[in-house]
């Protein structure tokens, strides 16, 4: 694993403790926060895939 891989899996788990809290306070901006960070570590977590598979073809 690679930095953006770990980096982009905690993003993930993080915004969905973020969605969560959001829905349990009905907060909807708290909501969206978590969202948006999910996509973001899933976007980071793939190009931590990407990177690690272009490692592994150059070896």
């Amino acid at each position: 694993m690679n930095d953006d891989q770990i980096k982009g899996k905690a993003k993930d788990i993080g915004g969905k403790i973020q969605e969560e809290v959001g829905k349990v306070t009905g907060s909807s901006q708290q909501q969206t926060e978590g969202l948006s960070n999910q996509a973001e570590g899933k976007v980071q977590e793939k190009w931590g895939d990407l990177k690690d598979a272009v490692n592994k073809g150059n070896r």
